[in-house]
């Protein structure tokens, strides 16, 4: 799959981990996903952050965690033009500026921010770097969502900050949809639309951008929160090998629509899912929130 080269702002577009050991977790991770890392902070500095890639291509980073941070966790970001502008929309609609907008040297500028519920996700403004290079293959994000326990909320706030809708499925899922999405996706890939109708997507999905899952209501200790999903060659292999590795296996291999599914804890505890598409798969009843329970 070609490279990425740009992303329109609304759209996901980097993830990384912060870990309390981040020399533990590029182990754990380069030997889960073969990842090959750069260290762009260089080894005399007291912060690490190291880029993951994929054939060269930027496919997420490991960075140290600062003290008495959160605990160990992955973060999505999206894209945006204007940071300081995004920060002033999250906070006309309720949300936190958790991290105020800075500069990371000349690759971009971020901020963090939570949502009305607490769930928190970063803004990037992008200079020299865009974010991930390589999407969609193993070992790189293809996707990330939503969870929260007020949909009707997150619609409101994250169409006030990004101008996300939402695209009903059948069965009653939702997804984050930004209008124009896909004619961006079309510029690089013009059978786009006829391959997604090929493979019996429904009308509108061409400007997905992330997922909408509601948490599951035993599910009470479950905070609101963003996940992150990795393509798999092979969802089975994926778990044994995180178990060898140290990891914890959340949710077993597990068919759901569209894909063979894993959830995994890394061994510092920062969760994610990961996934082989399985078009056989595409009428396959929804599971009861498997992305939520591994918060």
């Amino acid at each position: 799959m070609p490279k990425r080269e740009r992303y329109i702002p609304g759209v996901p577009c980097w993830v990384d981990t912060i870990q309390p050991d981040p020399e533990a977790a590029v182990a754990f991770y380069g030997g889960l996903f073969g990842w090959e890392f750069r260290d762009v902070m260089g080894p005399e500095s007291e912060n690490r952050y190291f880029i993951a890639q994929i054939g060269g291509g930027n496919a997420g980073a490991v960075a140290s965690a600062p003290e008495g941070g959160p605990p160990a966790t992955w973060n999505t970001y999206v894209s945006v033009e204007d940071v300081d502008e995004t920060a002033a929309k999250v906070r006309d609609a309720g949300g936190t500026v958790v991290t105020e907008p800075f500069d990371v040297m000349d690759a971009g500028r971020m901020a963090v921010f939570a949502d009305p519920e607490g769930a928190t996700f970063c803004a990037w403004q992008p200079q020299k770097h865009i974010g991930a290079t390589v999407v969609n293959e193993h070992g790189a994000v293809n996707f990330n969502g939503l969870n929260t326990r007020d949909v009707d909320g997150a619609k409101g706030f994250y169409g006030a900050v990004f101008g996300w809708t939402t695209l009903t499925l059948d069965g009653g899922g939702e997804m984050w949809t930004l209008p124009g999405y896909g004619d961006h996706l079309e510029e690089s890939n013009p059978d786009m639309r006829k391959n997604m109708a090929e493979a019996g997507a429904p009308a509108g999905f061409e400007d997905v951008v992330a997922s909408i899952t509601p948490i599951a209501g035993d599910q009470p200790d479950v905070p609101a929160h963003w996940d992150v999903t990795f393509g798999a060659d092979d969802a089975d292999a994926i778990a044994a090998k995180a178990t060898e590795l140290g990891g914890t296996v959340i949710v077993p291999p597990m068919d759901a629509p569209w894909v063979r599914m894993t959830v995994v804890a890394d061994p510092a505890g920062a969760t994610f899912i990961a996934t082989k598409f399985v078009p056989e798969n595409r009428d396959l009843a929804s599971p009861s929130d498997p992305a939520a329970s591994a918060a």
